[in-house]
């Protein structure tokens, strides 16, 4: 199995590890096995987006060079969708954009005694509330990434449903016992997903 640092991608054809790495070096090296006249003609391949778990539906016909044209663009990492575009109040062109929401009287009356007034207040709530819980949801991205690989790779292996409640309890040494007797590949893989979620912690508080 090829080392592998950082967001990528990889590709499995049965329970063997082909490649590790972007996007355009695991396509090839997808292609590359499909087009070995001595493979199995039955054993499929399966290219992952390590930072989701998902499957990525590739085209692989042709000339390297049409494989890569075919490629779609990698997203980089996820970041929150924007709010779509809406008219009305608000300021736009500085990506401010006016929603009603609804309160109690107490709550006006305390946002508008703070400094700046309730925008400003209620911005500043959000932003603290987002920092808070950014851990967790680092942590359940990544469990989610390594429990749908688990799903597609190991769903029908022995220990796979123990395995996947010990991810999402956070119980690393559980998580690698269920795991242990899968092939070397693919628990070597649902291992390296599932470090995102057992290494994040939440932060430290005064």
């Amino acid at each position: 199995m090829q080392a592998h640092h950082g967001h990528g991608y990889t590709a499995f054809a049965g329970e063997r590890c082909l490649a590790c790495g972007s996007l355009g070096s695991v396509a090839l090296a997808a292609r590359q096995f499909l087009a070995d006249p001595a493979r199995d003609p039955a054993q499929a391949v399966l290219i992952f987006d390590d930072r989701t778990g998902r499957p990525v539906d590739l085209d692989l016909r042709g000339s390297e060079q049409e494989v890569l044209a075919r490629l779609p663009a990698d997203p980089g990492p996820a970041e929150p969708a924007p709010p779509p575009a809406a008219r009305g109040p608000g300021r736009p062109k500085l990506g401010v954009v006016a929603r009603e929401i609804t309160l109690l009287p107490r709550h006006w009356e305390w946002l508008a005694a703070q400094p700046g007034g309730a925008s400003v207040t209620l911005r500043k709530l959000v932003d603290a509330a987002r920092r808070e819980t950014a851990w967790q949801d680092e942590v359940r991205q990544a469990q989610a990434a390594c429990d749908r690989f688990m799903m597609a790779m190991a769903g029908d292996l022995p220990g796979y449903e123990a395995a996947s409640r010990a991810l999402y309890a956070g119980d690393a040494a559980a998580f690698r016992e269920h795991i242990s007797a899968w092939p070397v590949d693919i628990r070597a893989h649902a291992a390296r997903l599932a470090l995102a979620a057992f290494e994040v912690q939440a932060p430290a508080h005064p």
